[in-house]
C-alpha cells in the first residue's frame, strides 16, 4: 500500500488509524493542547492550508505527498542523528498490517526538494509566539519579558552551502564548518519563540535584531545585551515595546536629569532613556566576585518601574541561552545540519524550530495544569524522550481508543519537574557532544557552584 493509497482512501479505519499515524498528527508531538482538551496546534487542515498559500500541492499522485513531507521534516526535528528512511520508518512503526510502501532515499530527497523551505517557514508563523499560560512567570508588571539573542550553527561543508555560508575564522587561524546565524525572539518564563531569523553568519547580530523588530508589540519589555546601537534602539523603540538593555560601562551618556534613586535620563538620538549603574556581587565558596552593569532602559518612571527591580529583571534574559541549549545540544545533540543546500538548511531549520515550539506548548499546557508550578520547571529532555517514544509506540492511534497523547507527554513532565532554577553566573559554556575534546577558551571553568547574588544600584 503507498502513502498516496493511504491519503485518498475513504475507509474509516484508514482515515482513523493509518492516516493519523502515518503523519503522526495525533502522536502528541506536532498536535499537543490542553491536557483533557485537545487542542491540535499542526493539524492537516493547517499544513493543507498552507501549501495551498505557497503553491506546493503535489500536482500528480506521488508515492510522497507533499503533505506527508511536512510532518516527515518535523519528525526529524525529533530524531536529528537518524537518516529520513530511518525516521519514515518510525513515522510507520505503528502501522500493522497497513504499512505503506517504503520510499528509497532518493525519493525522500526529492520530495523535500519539491516541497521546498516556503511551506515550512509559512507553518512556523501560525504556531509561533508567547505560549500561553497563566503562571506569572516571564512577566513583570504588566509587561510580557522577552529577549533577543543570536547564535551560530553548523552546516554541512560542501560547495552548495559555502556558496551562502562561510566558515568561521578561529583565533589560530584553522576554520570549521561553514556557519548559519541565527537570532530569535523568546518569552522569558516559557522559552518559547515568538519569532526568529537566520542567514550568514558574515551578517552580524544586529542586522538580524533589525529584522526581529517586527515581531515586538506594545506590552513587551526586551531584555539583551550588546543591542545598544543608537538607531537599533530608536527602531525597537518605535514598535512600542519597552526595552532594557545593557550598554558598556565607559558609554559617554549625557545626563538630563536625575532620578531619585540615583539612576539618570539622557537622550539617545530622539529618545530618551533611563540609565541605571548597578554594582553586582556574586558570592560562591570560591570567593566574591563584583562587577559593574549599565543598563539602558524606556521605563523612565522610577516610582512605577524601580532601579532595583529592574536590575534583578535583566537577569531573566539568560532564558533564551536556556533555549538555545535545547536547540543546539538536547534536540540537535551537537551535530551538523543534515541539508547539504541553502534551501535545504532553510526548509531544516523551519522545521527544527516548529517542532521545538510544538513540543514547548505542549509543556507548558502540562504545568499548567497544576497551578502554581514554574514553566521553568519542566525538563526539556523528557518531554523530548515521551515526544519520540509517542512517535514509535503509536498509543491511542488506533480506532476505538482514547487519544490522550498530549497527557501522555504533560504526565511525564510532571512527573519529573526539574527543582527551582539556581542563580547563573557565567555564560553558557557546551562541550560539543561529536567532539571528545574540551571546547577550546581561556580558563574554561565547568564546576557548578551555589552562588548569591547582591545588587546595588548607584548613580553614574
Amino acid at each position: 500500500m503507498s502513502l498516496q493509497d493511504i491519503f485518498t482512501t475513504g475507509a474509516p479505519l484508514l482515515e482513523q488509524a493509518a492516516i493519523t499515524r502515518t503523519v503522526g498528527v495525533a502522536a502528541g508531538v506536532f498536535a499537543p493542547g490542553h491536557i483533557g482538551e485537545l487542542t491540535r496546534i499542526i493539524p492537516f487542515e493547517m499544513v493543507d492550508e498552507v501549501l495551498a498559500e505557497t503553491g506546493a500541492v503535489q500536482r500528480r499522485i506521488r508515492l510522497v505527498p507533499a503533505r506527508v513531507t511536512v510532518y516527515l521534516l518535523l519528525a526529524a526535528a525529533f530524531f536529528t542523528g537518524l537518516g529520513y528512511q530511518q525516521v519514515f520508518d518510525r513515522l510507520c512503526a505503528g502501522l500493522t498490517g497497513l504499512a505503506p510502501v517504503r520510499p528509497s532515499g532518493s525519493a525522500l530527497r526529492q520530495a523535500r526538494q519539491r516541497l521546498g523551505p516556503a511551506p515550512m517557514k509559512a507553518l512556523f508563523n501560525p504556531v509561533s509566539g508567547p505560549a500561553a499560560t497563566v503562571a506569572a512567570a516571564g512577566r513583570w508588571r504588566g509587561l510580557r519579558v522577552v529577549a533577543v539573542d543570536g547564535t551560530l550553527l553548523s552546516v554541512p561543508d560542501c560547495p552548495a552551502n559555502l556558496a551562502v555560508f562561510t566558515r568561521q575564522r578561529l583565533g589560530n587561524g584553522i576554520s570549521g564548518y561553514p556557519q548559519l546565524r541565527l537570532a530569535a525572539l523568546v518569552a522569558c518564563g516559557t522559552r518559547s519563540v515568538i519569532g526568529a531569523v537566520f542567514g550568514p553568519a558574515t551578517a552580524g547580530e544586529l542586522e538580524y535584531a533589525r529584522r526581529l523588530a517586527a515581531d515586538l508589540r506594545a506590552g513587551m519589555l526586551l531584555g539583551d545585551r550588546n543591542f545598544a546601537a543608537a538607531a537599533l534602539l530608536n527602531q525597537l523603540a518605535a514598535t512600542g515595546a519597552d526595552l532594557l538593555v545593557r550598554c558598556k560601562t565607559n558609554r559617554k551618556l549625557p545626563t538630563l536629569a536625575r532620578c531619585r534613586d540615583g539612576s539618570t535620563l539622557t537622550r539617545i538620538g530622539p529618545l530618551t532613556v533611563r540609565v541605571i549603574d548597578a554594582e553586582i556581587t556574586t558570592r560562591t565558596f570560591q570567593g566574591t566576585r563584583t562587577s559593574h552593569y549599565r543598563l539602558l532602559t524606556t521605563l523612565t518612571d522610577p516610582a512605577i518601574h524601580p532601579a532595583g527591580e529592574l536590575v534583578r529583571l535583566y537577569h531573566e534574559r539568560w532564558e533564551i541561552e536556556t533555549a538555545y541549549a535545547e536547540l543546539k545540544s538536547t534536540i540537535l545533540g551537537g551535530r551538523v545540519l543534515r541539508a547539504r543546500t541553502p534551501d535545504g538548511i532553510e526548509q531544516e531549520v523551519w522545521a527544527l524550530l516548529t517542532a521545538y515550539q510544538a513540543l514547548r506548548t505542549a509543556m507548558t499546557d502540562a504545568t499548567d495544569s497544576v497551578p502554581g508550578t514554574d514553566p521553568g520547571r519542566a525538563g526539556f529532555t523528557t518531554a523530548l524522550a515521551a515526544a519520540r517514544d509517542q512517535l514509535l509506540l503509536a498509543a491511542g492511534i488506533i480506532t476505538g481508543t482514547d487519544i490522550d497523547l498530549v497527557g501522555t507527554i504533560g504526565r511525564h513532565v510532571l512527573a519529573q519537574l526539574l527543582p527551582a532554577r539556581r542563580v547563573r553566573t557565567k555564560d553558557r559554556i557546551v562541550k560539543r557532544a561529536i567532539s571528545k575534546y574540551n571546547a577550546c577558551g581561556p580558563a574554561i571553568d565547568r564546576t557548578t557552584y551555589k552562588a548569591t547574588i547582591n545588587m546595588l544600584t548607584s548613580s553614574p
